[in-house]
C-alpha cells in the first residue's frame, strides 16, 4: 500500500506482553538485558531537599502503598485513581502502587480549574483522588461536585501540610508496610498486557474537547524498549564519554509527569537507563539553572519555551552549565534559529528533537544515534518498530518527498479513546493512528513537520482544542440533574453571538489562542454608541476564559471583533481562513 517502513540503527527486541509496568520497571530492574544501575546511584532526588530514593526503597514504598490502597480503600481491578499533583517523590510510587493492585491511573494537570478537574473525574469515573496539598482548594470542590466523598481524597506530603484532615500518602506507605499483605498481585496472561489499561491520559486528539486516551501496559514498556533499541544503550558503540545515555548520569525531571512526554520519556525511559532523576515540583527558569549546578545535571528533557529561555535569558550567563551533555526538545516544533543557538551555547552536547503524541504513547521519531546534533527543522527518524504512511490530500498514499498527513502504527499505540467510539474511529484506523500533522519524509529518513491539518493548537507544548474554547465563549454547563442524567446549557457571555478560535504564532509559546468574536446586536449597538464599551467587552471576554480555563488556554492572542464568522455551506467553520487573517493581523501590529 505504499507504506514507508524504515527505522534507525537497532533491532526492536521482544516486547513482553504479560507484564505490568511496575513488574517491568521494578521487578526486572536488575536483569541482564538492561543497563546496570551503578552502586550508589539513586532513582530519584528531591530538588529542594536533596533527599535521594534508591531502588529498594522505591520497591518497598510501592508495595506498602499498594497494600494500603487495597486494604483501606478497596482499590482493585480497573478502578481509576486520579493523580492531581505537581511532580513529587511519591508521584511514581502512587502510579506503580495503583498498577500493582490492578488499577488504572489518570494523571491530571495541577493547574486545572475546578470545572476542568471535575470533567476529568467524571470522564474517568475515578474512585480515588490523590492530590498535592497546594491544590486542595481546587480538588475539594471538584470532588464534591463529582460526588467523591472527602475520605476518598489523599494527599502527598509537603512542607505546609503538617496538620490536615486528609490522610497523606507517606502514612499510608508506613501502614501498608506494617500490615499483612491484603492483595494478590495478578500476573497477566500472555498477550493481556496489550489490553490491560495502565493510564487514562488526556488529549484533545485532532479536534474537540479533551478525551481520555486508553493506554495499555505494553504501550509504555514498548516505547521504553523502542527508545533503548534506537539509542543502543546496551552496546559499546563508542567512547564512554560520548554515549548518549549512560547509567549513573543525572537528568532533570522538570517536565510534568502528568504529561505523556514527562511520564514515559523523562520518567520511565530514563529510569530504565539506570539514571537518577531530579524531581522538580514546578518549573521556574532560574530555579532550573540552580538545580543544574546543584545536582550536576547532565541531561535536559525540555520543551521549546524552555529552550528559548536557555538561548535568550540573561540569567544563563551566571551559571556554569558546562556539565550538560544532552538536550532533547519535544512536545512542539523548535525553530531553526533557536536550534542553532542551542548548538553554539552547548557545543559538546547531544542536541535534537523528537516527535510523538499521547495517542502513540509517546515517541515515534528522534534524531539518529549516529548524529550528535539533530538536523534543524527535523523531528528525527522513525524509531524501531514504527510503520509510517503519508496520506496525501487526494486520499492516495505518498512516498519520500511527498507532503501529507502522517499516519503511524507502532507497538506503543494506545487502544483508542476511553468510552468514545466515535472519536476512536476517526483517529485510530486499522491499527494506525492519524496524527493530524502534515509532514514530509526525506529519502534519508528525516521526518519534517510541515503544518497541522488538525485544528489543535500547541501552546507551550500543551494541546489546546479551539472547539473547547469556543464552547467556553458561547455556552457552559450551568446546572445538571445527575439522577435524570440531564445537562442544561445556557449562553454564558451575553455579548457573544458567534466565535471562532485560532492559534497565532508566538516566539515563546509556539502558538497562543486568539478569538474572533461576533457581538450580539445589543452589544454591537452599545459599542457603536460608546467606543469605550468595546474595550470593556474585550476585557470581560478575556476574564471569562481566564476564570474557567487553565493558564495556557487563556486568550493570550487577544480578541478580535468581526461582523461574521466564515463558514462553508454546511455550516462548518472555515478556520484556515481566520488563521491566515490572524497571521496578517500579527504582521500588521508588528510593523506599527
Amino acid at each position: 500500500m505504499g507504506e514507508l517502513h524504515f527505522a534507525s540503527i537497532g533491532v526492536l527486541p521482544s516486547i513482553p506482553d504479560s507484564l505490568t509496568i511496575p513488574q517491568f520497571q521494578l521487578d526486572l530492574a536488575t536483569s541482564t538485558d538492561r543497563p546496570a544501575r551503578p552502586s550508589g546511584t539513586s532513582c530519584f532526588i528531591d530538588d529542594l531537599s536533596g533527599k535521594q530514593v534508591y531502588l529498594e526503597e522505591v520497591r518497598e514504598r510501592t508495595q506498602g502503598l499498594a497494600n494500603a490502597l487495597s486494604s483501606l480503600y478497596s482499590i482493585g481491578e480497573d478502578d481509576v485513581v486520579l493523580l492531581f499533583s505537581r511532580n513529587h517523590l511519591d508521584y511514581p510510587i502512587a502510579i506503580w502502587a495503583a498498577h500493582r493492585v490492578g488499577a488504572i491511573v489518570s494523571p491530571a494537570n495541577p493547574d486545572f480549574t475546578r470545572q476542568e478537574l471535575e470533567y476529568q473525574l467524571k470522564a474517568t469515573k475515578a474512585k480515588l483522588l490523590i492530590a498535592h496539598p497546594d491544590v486542595l482548594n481546587v480538588a475539594i470542590p471538584a470532588a464534591q461536585a463529582y460526588g467523591l466523598a472527602p475520605d476518598r481524597i489523599l494527599i502527598f506530603d509537603a512542607l505546609n501540610n503538617a496538620v490536615s484532615k486528609f490522610v497523606n500518602v507517606d502514612s499510608l506507605v508506613e501502614r501498608g508496610l506494617r500490615t499483612s499483605k491484603a492483595f494478590l498481585e495478578r500476573r497477566l496472561k500472555r498477550g493481556e498486557g496489550k489490553t490491560k489499561l495502565a493510564f487514562l491520559s488526556f488529549s484533545s486528539g485532532t479536534t474537540g474537547t479533551p478525551k481520555a486516551v486508553a493506554i495499555p501496559h505494553i504501550a509504555v514498556i514498548a516505547n521504553v524498549l523502542q527508545l533503548a533499541a534506537h539509542s543502543r544503550i546496551n552496546e559499546e558503540y563508542g567512547d564512554w564519554n560520548d554515549r548518549r545515555y549512560r547509567p549513573g548520569d543525572t537528568a532533570i525531571g522538570v517536565l510534568p509527569f502528568y504529561h505523556i512526554y514527562g511520564l514515559v520519556v523523562n520518567l520511565h525511559f530514563l529510569l530504565y537507563c539506570g539514571m537518577s532523576i531530579v524531581i522538580v515540583p514546578k518549573f521556574n527558569f532560574e530555579g532550573m539553572l540552580k538545580s543544574i549546578v546543584r545536582h550536576k545535571i547532565t541531561h535536559l528533557m525540555i520543551v521549546p519555551p524552555q529552550a528559548v529561555l536557555l538561548c535568550k535569558h540573561p540569567a544563563v550567563k551566571k551559571y556554569d552549565l558546562s556539565g550538560i551533555r544532552y538536550i532533547m526538545i519535544g512536545a512542539a516544533p523548535l525553530s531553526d534559529e533557536v536550534n542553532e543557538r542551542l548548538f553554539k551555547l552547548f557545543p559538546d552536547a547531544h542536541i535534537g528533537q523528537g516527535y510523538g503524541m499521547t495517542e502513540t504513547c509517546t515517541v515515534i521519531s528522534i534524531w539518529s544515534i549516529e548524529r550528535k546534533r539533530g538536523i534543524s527543522g527535523s523531528a528525527g527518524q522513525l524509531i524501531p518498530g514504527v510503520v509510517a504512511r503519508i496520506l496525501k490530500s487526494d486520499g492516495t498514499l505518498g512516498g519520500y518527498g511527498d507532503v501529507g498527513e502522517l499516519v503511524v502504527k507502532a507497538p506503543s499505540n494506545a487502544l483508542g479513546y476511553f468510552n468514545n467510539p466515535q472519536a476512536t474511529q476517526e483517529t485510530f484506523v486499522d491499527g494506525f493512528v492519524r496524527t493530524g500533522d502534515e509532514v514530509r519524509v526525506a529519502p534519508d529518513g528525516e521526518l519534517r513537520i510541515i503544518d497541522r491539518i488538525k485544528e489543535i493548537m500547541k501552546v507551550r507544548g500543551f494541546q489546546v482544542a479551539p472547539a473547547e474554547l469556543e464552547g467556553t465563549l458561547l455556552c457552559v454547563l450551568v446546572s445538571c440533574n445527575k439522577a435524570a442524567g440531564t445537562h442544561h446549557l445556557s449562553r454564558d457571555h451575553p455579548d457573544i453571538s458567534d466565535a471562532c478560535v485560532v492559534g497565532v504564532p508566538d516566539d515563546y509559546s509556539g502558538e497562543v489562542p486568539l478569538a474572533f468574536v461576533v457581538l450580539t446586536a445589543d452589544a454591537a449597538g452599545r459599542a457603536e454608541r460608546n467606543p469605550h464599551d468595546l474595550k470593556t467587552i474585550r476585557v470581560s471576554i478575556l476574564k471569562h476564559v481566564a476564570d474557567l480555563k487553565i493558564g495556557y488556554k487563556h486568550l493570550a492572542g487577544g480578541v478580535e471583533f468581526v461582523d461574521s464568522i466564515p463558514k462553508n455551506p454546511s455550516g462548518k467553520l472555515l478556520r484556515r481562513v481566520l488563521r491566515e487573517r490572524a497571521k496578517e493581523l500579527k504582521t500588521t501590529k508588528a510593523k506599527l
